[in-house]
């Protein structure tokens, strides 16, 4: 694997050697295969939230430790995140790579379906905010020209 300081420089560095792809061609079947299921994705979002250390994930999640160890590998070996030994020598610190900052779109993007469709009308949820202390506008693709896309007025198109 190729890694820098500055995070992953190859597909090779996010483990996609050792990955059976679910659909090779597709870039949804392919990020699911690397971070899809649910406590890697509740770890990409802790450490986004400031979670550096195995008990600060552990307590945030409730994730058994056995398979949190195991995520953390994973995210570790597929470029997500970063380990380094803490200044303390004593136990490992883990920091977003690149690659993992960049989930930020998806875990936003996910968020907001669930503040549309995972609550009750009216029940409490907390509420991701930016550095005014106001909601996120809502997520919104657009095409080309700026006009928002949906599924009906876009189409996958196979390349090579």
């Amino acid at each position: 694997m190729t890694r820098t300081g500055t995070g992953v420089e190859s597909r090779a560095a996010i483990g996609a050697e050792d990955v059976p792809w679910t659909d090779p061609s597709c870039p949804v079947a392919r990020t699911l295969d690397l971070v899809g299921d649910r406590w890697s994705l509740l770890i990409v979002r802790d450490a986004m939230d400031g979670a550096r250390a195995f008990t600060d994930f552990q307590q945030r999640t409730g994730i058994a430790r056995n398979i949190l160890t195991d995520r953390l590998r994973r995210l570790v070996e597929r470029g997500v995140l970063d380990r380094q030994a803490a200044p303390s020598g004593k136990r490992q610190l883990y920091t977003l790579t690149p690659a993992g900052r960049d989930l930020f779109t998806v875990v936003v993007a996910l968020r907001q379906w669930g503040e549309r469709h995972a609550f009750a009308p009216g029940e409490e949820h907390s509420v991701l905010v930016d550095e005014h202390d106001r909601p996120l506008a809502e997520l919104r693709p657009v095409d080309s020209s700026g006009t928002v896309a949906d599924a009906d007025t876009t189409t996958v198109r196979k390349v090579g």
